[in-house]
């Protein structure tokens, strides 16, 4: 056989075929100089926005989301009088009231939300969530398909029973989770478009023998964190197949383009370097983001999305 086939090299970028939108919330008593309430919004697993008791301001740790809320003030108003105002006062009177149910006077007692959304780009399934946990142990979890609340612990029981029978606190979870969040991710996906993609994949196939080397090179040096290299596959023809991806969510925006991936054959004098070109990547990014102006938010208040 030839030592040198058909080879064929083309990069991909890839994201998350689902996409996801996380609200992690967290009060607390009796930790000292640690803020009553903390709450934190995740997309794609990247922290995107927090706020505290303490600082109270809600603070945008990626410039994508900066200008979001600047682009869409009633979200910053939203997150704002929800953060600062409803949310630490619902958790408050929660937690006092699971004191008594728990029969606890003092010490350091946690209790944390995490709600949100996931949705396939691929297939627009939606799935939401909605799961409260009282000092490291799950506590309520909506159940959005039989529209009840699941209560694992006797001391639940109450709240469940509370939280089951008001159809209205049901309808507008529903609603939330699986209308408002996803509309909201889609947004967010849309402005965080560039920041967000996970990896690019970069494929060489039809070479031949199977001692070959595919790298990741930016300034003249080669990467080694952030890369994960596949192994070393055969083809029905006989020749072999091979990809190298790297991890993009720790390169800055501007930098991305600069690297270069090189591609090594034993008994080939040259290499063959292919310099990332955004202009002729593909992308399996392909959803069509929601418009902003249009966004449901404009149904709801802060106060509609917590009935106790």
């Amino acid at each position: 056989m030839k030592k040198f086939l058909l080879l064929l090299l083309f990069c991909h970028v890839s994201s998350p075929v689902k996409h996801s939108l996380k609200f992690f919330l967290t009060a607390s008593s009796g930790v000292p100089n640690f803020p009553e309430y903390v709450a934190a919004g995740v997309v794609d697993e990247v922290l995107v926005g927090n706020c505290d008791t303490k600082k109270k301001i809600v603070e945008p740790k990626q410039d994508w989301m900066k200008t979001f809320l600047e682009n869409n003030p009633q979200h910053l108003e939203f997150y704002t009088q929800t953060c600062l105002e409803i949310e630490p006062n619902f958790f408050k009177a929660t937690m006092d009231d699971l004191k008594q149910r728990f029969n606890q006077s003092g010490g350091v007692h946690i209790l944390q939300r995490m709600s949100g959304c996931e949705w396939d780009n691929e297939t627009g399934e939606v799935n939401g969530f909605n799961q409260y946990g009282y000092d490291g142990e799950d506590f309520l979890a909506l159940d959005l398909k039989t529209a009840t609340w699941i209560a694992p612990k006797p001391q639940a029981v109450i709240t469940k029973q509370s939280w089951d029978a008001d159809k209205s606190r049901i309808k507008h979870n529903e609603i939330l989770f699986t209308e408002i969040y996803p509309e909201w991710l889609k947004m967010y996906l849309d402005y965080g478009n560039s920041s967000l993609l996970r990896k690019v994949s970069c494929h060489a196939t039809g070479f031949y023998p199977d001692r070959a080397m595919m790298f990741w090179r930016k300034d003249g040096e080669e990467l080694h964190e952030d890369v994960d290299l596949g192994e070393i596959l055969p083809n029905h023809d006989g020749s072999f197949q091979m990809s190298v991806d790297l991890d993009l969510s720790s390169v800055p925006a501007e930098d991305w383009r600069e690297g270069t991936r090189v591609f090594q054959l034993s008994g080939v004098e040259d290499d063959i370097v292919t310099k990332l070109d955004k202009a002729e990547i593909r992308t399996n990014r392909g959803f069509r983001p929601a418009n902003s102006k249009n966004s449901t938010l404009k149904y709801f208040k802060s106060s509609d999305l917590y009935l106790e």
